[in-house]
């Protein structure tokens, strides 16, 4: 099959690309800097941008099926996404699958996220939509500078749990309902298989990386300062915040096998996604 993958140089998307190009099937991937990806055989990139997906939807046009997710750094991602669906409702795609996030089906319907889930569902295309929870990777990519510098993840959770998710559990979820019929219009929340809080998440990156790392449960209002100061737009901040709060509130501490049910494997444990990114934070 041939797919359309959005955000293709992203955390998610370039690990699915991998896995189906693994498969033998084919790519277009959009990018905001198609460029400077690497090529490879049977994947094409095109240029998307946020507000900007004329060549996404010339893509469509190629594809039988594709998959969707908001780019980071937006909150209006029905703007930015319902032209992508509207588009693969007009060609009848086979399929589009979208990546929103646990907790979206609780939003009210007006909500950019769940706005577009509904349209996607009331689309008549067949779909599936995917919720993962909080990123693993979230402690080597947007919390690392911390830990880095300080030995301190700085996050207001807290002592709440969550079933943090390893994007390459996300991945390869993604893949197996992207290509085949099994998961067709259904929708799952996608968590790991065990609930920890920030500080036993410090506990363990200590005993793997063999030097004491401590979670630092910040105030919110420091911490959305923090978002600012990085650059990230004020709408964007504040929507971390939120659902920063949701998390501590124990609202991230579900666990489901959703992940085993859609791939046949058990979730990577965050003491081995520790360990396979271990050089993260060695210096």
């Amino acid at each position: 099959m041939k797919f359309f993958i959005y955000g293709g140089s992203g955390l998610v998307s370039s690990k699915l690309i991998e896995i189906l190009l693994s498969k033998g099937h084919s790519v277009i991937a959009g990018s905001r800097n198609p460029s400077e990806q690497k090529q490879e055989k049977n994947l094409e990139w095109v240029k998307v941008e946020a507000y900007e997906p004329k060549e996404g939807l010339n893509a469509l046009e190629k594809v039988d099926a594709a998959f969707l997710l908001s780019p980071p750094g937006y909150t209006a991602q029905y703007d930015i996404l319902y032209p992508l669906v509207a588009k693969a409702k007009e060609l009848n795609l086979k399929k589009v699958v979208l990546m929103t996030a646990m907790g979206v089906e609780f939003a009210p319907p007006e909500a950019p996220f769940r706005k577009l889930e509904l349209a996607l569902i009331d689309s008549g295309l067949h779909y599936a939509i995917l919720r993962p929870n909080w990123f693993m990777q979230n402690f080597n990519s947007f919390w690392i500078e911390g830990i880095l510098k300080d030995q301190n993840i700085y996050f207001p959770g807290g002592d709440a749990v969550a079933s943090f998710i390893d994007s390459r559990d996300i991945s390869a979820t993604i893949a197996e309902v992207l290509t085949t019929d099994r998961f067709n219009n259904k929708e799952f929340n996608l968590t790991g298989s065990e609930a920890i809080s920030h500080d036993q998440v410090a506990k363990l990156m200590t005993d793997v990386l063999g030097k004491k790392i401590n979670y630092v449960d910040v105030d919110p209002n420091d911490f959305l300062k923090s978002l600012l100061s990085a650059g990230l737009p004020e709408d964007y901040s504040n929507f971390l915040l939120y659902i920063a709060g949701a998390l501590r509130e124990g609202h991230a501490s579900a666990i489901n096998e959703n992940v085993k049910k859609i791939t046949g494997k058990d979730p990577i444990l965050f003491k081995n996604y520790v360990k396979d990114h271990k050089e993260t934070w060695i210096m």
